[in-house]
């Protein structure tokens, strides 16, 4: 990795944190537990868009780590894993489809993050009733992925002349 492209994944790392940490001074406005606007989503979404799935993976993958250390601890770490690694591999795939958008992009990875997580909550505790509540966050994920989505586009319109 050359000097230039370490030094983009340290800057994108950092204000990926501090994205982590200004969504965990938001105050829930939504009736559903464990929703999120996913700020930090943004940064992944670039990530990929500029660098390719394997960098994002391992993008997330430190963000993940990070983040959960400084602000969930082990367990959000492997919810967060979990979930960031069904989306990265369900925005990957969706991003070839010609007639999908970074909006579309956003949306399916906003609801495969989702997907991720209820699984490690259905194994963890052992409880296939939690699956009930995944149709609940396929609807606020949406909305999240549509705002997520549409910021993205933004900055990369904007921030790929940069890169």
């Amino acid at each position: 990795m050359r000097t230039k492209h370490i030094t983009q994944f340290g800057l994108f790392l950092a204000v990926a944190l501090v994205l982590s940490y200004l969504e965990t001074l938001l105050p829930v406005v939504v009736a559903v537990p464990g929703v999120k606007i996913g700020l930090a989503n943004i940064v992944t979404m670039l990530f990929l868009y500029e660098y390719g799935t394997g960098r994002a993976f391992v993008f997330m993958t430190a963000r993940v780590v990070l983040t959960g250390f400084l602000f969930s601890g082990v367990s959000g770490i492997i919810y967060s894993f979990a979930g960031g690694l069904a989306c990265i591999l369900v925005m990957s795939i969706v991003r070839r489809i010609p007639a999908c958008s970074i909006l579309g992009v956003s949306m399916a990875g906003a609801v495969a993050h989702n997907f991720g997580q209820i699984i490690v909550a259905w194994f963890m505790m052992d409880n296939a009733h939690i699956l009930y509540y995944f149709p609940v966050l396929c609807v606020t994920s949406l909305v999240t992925g549509i705002f997520i989505g549409f910021l993205s586009n933004i900055l990369v319109e904007r921030l790929h002349s940069f890169l």
